[in-house]
């Protein structure tokens, strides 16, 4: 099918108990301010920086896991974007909500994201 993805941006997980201090690290050392502390749910902690280079999303993320960087590619179709990648060496590893974990042939882990804003960042890739 038919779509469009990008780069969204970067995810920066901390497996911390402070994640104010984490995310007011990060913000300091990107150059960048915190947008949204209360970006998460009920089920996530989450906090968005502001004023990112190149108009990269980019937030701090609270987890259980060990403390890792991973990267968001968004979609206008999250299913057909990840089937794409499955087919290019990608594994599924889990759906979550509203995207989908999924794990490159070398073992880093990204996440397919429906896009937020279409009208904002970089040029989009459209794949047949």
């Amino acid at each position: 099918m038919p779509h469009r993805s990008r780069l969204s941006g970067f995810i920066i997980d901390c497996n911390t108990g402070d994640l104010d201090a984490a995310a007011d690290f990060w913000a300091q050392a990107l150059g960048c301010c915190i947008a949204d502390r209360d970006a998460g749910d009920e089920t996530a902690d989450y906090q968005m920086l502001g004023d990112t280079p190149g108009d990269l999303h980019i937030e701090v993320q609270k987890v259980d896991h060990p403390s890792r960087v991973h990267l968001d590619i968004e979609a206008d179709d999250v299913d057909a974007e990840a089937a794409r990648l499955e087919a290019l060496g990608a594994k599924k590893i889990a759906f979550v909500k509203r995207w989908w974990v999924m794990e490159a042939p070398t073992g880093q882990r990204f996440c397919v994201v429906k896009t937020k804003h279409p009208e904002l960042g970089v040029a989009w890739n459209d794949w047949p």
